[in-house]
């Protein structure tokens, strides 16, 4: 990611936090290189199990739309994708948390290297989301796939 880039996405992910400013001196001062960010403001997550979201975020990258920024923790025990608010009253199937309104999130700086959790798809700041139709498709597709498991 460029600096430019970099710069975009963080624009666009304080733009969520209630005071930008600390939050960017939060990603500056923390060790680990991570802030916390209410969920439900410009985004929701949908959290599901690493053995399912990245086969799942593999079917939407083959898709025609980019996908929306994605996390992963460094075991890849779990992902995140961003959806648009409000998804996740909508859309919790089974396995399937969610973080929403009153809710926050440990969101890695953009561009730089972290500890516990990594983009697999970071930000561009154009605020790209997830589809969740195409999202509750992909991993319908991840889950379907032969070779799961193996």
């Amino acid at each position: 990611m460029t600096t430019t880039g970099a710069n975009a996405a963080v624009d666009w992910l304080v733009s969520a936090a209630p005071d930008p400013d600390a939050c960017r001196r939060a990603w500056e001062r923390n060790p680990l290189g991570v802030a916390l960010l209410e969920a439900g403001r410009c985004w929701d997550v949908l959290i599901v199990d690493g053995a399912l979201g990245r086969p799942a975020l593999e079917v939407l990258a083959r898709g025609r739309e980019r996908p929306g920024p994605v996390l992963s923790d460094f075991r890849e025990a779990r992902t995140g994708f961003f959806v648009p608010p409000g998804t996740t009253a909508r859309r919790l199937g089974t396995g399937i948390r969610g973080a929403g309104p009153g809710t926050w999130i440990v969101v890695p700086h953009p561009g730089r290297a972290t500890g516990g959790v990594r983009w697999l798809v970071p930000p561009d700041g154009s605020g790209t989301l997830t589809d969740p139709v195409a999202l509750e498709l992909a991993l319908h597709t991840a889950v379907a796939a032969p070779d799961r498991g193996r």
